[in-house]
């Protein structure tokens, strides 16, 4: 999955997966997750954050079932 770089403290890229509903993110510690059927406006609202990291805090952390990837 293709991922855009994030200006974050927290999140150095994301990706995402319309026909899927994966969101993959990469942290800035190397950990990469993905998040499963996470709406498109999420991953709008992520990349568009003032804080990408509040934002995931708030919106996607401990809401959409999650697999860390490494």
């Amino acid at each position: 999955m293709r991922r855009e770089q994030l200006d974050s403290t927290a999140i150095a890229s994301a990706g995402y997966d319309v026909g899927t509903g994966v969101l993959e993110l990469e942290f800035t510690s190397g950990e990469v997750y993905r998040y499963f059927a996470v709406p498109p406006s999420i991953h709008r609202g992520l990349v568009s954050a003032a804080s990408a990291g509040r934002f995931f805090r708030e919106r996607v952390r401990d809401v959409y079932p999650a697999e860390h990837v490494r």
